[in-house]
């Protein structure tokens, strides 16, 4: 597992390690201990993605568009 804290994650490598989380829980050849520390961490990452998902929503619904729809600018968004 990577050494970065998953909070300072961004969604590409957050979701790279979501995937190996869910490769190992799938074969099944890990101990219980482990298979439930593996959970909670991919339950983690999972929401850091949906997170980073949802601020990259946000951006690109604040884009201006001019009157033929070509991008002008952008307009801040509430809360980031």
């Amino acid at each position: 597992m990577a050494d970065t804290p998953i909070e300072e994650m961004n969604f590409e490598t957050a979701m790279a390690e979501l995937e190996k989380v869910l490769g190992q829980l799938e074969r099944g050849d890990v101990a219980l201990d482990e298979s439930i520390a593996l959970y909670e961490r991919g339950a983690a990452l999972k929401a850091r993605c949906e997170t980073k998902l949802k601020e990259a929503e946000e951006k690109v619904a604040a884009i201006t568009l001019d009157g033929d729809g070509n991008p002008v600018g952008t307009k801040p968004v509430e809360g980031l």
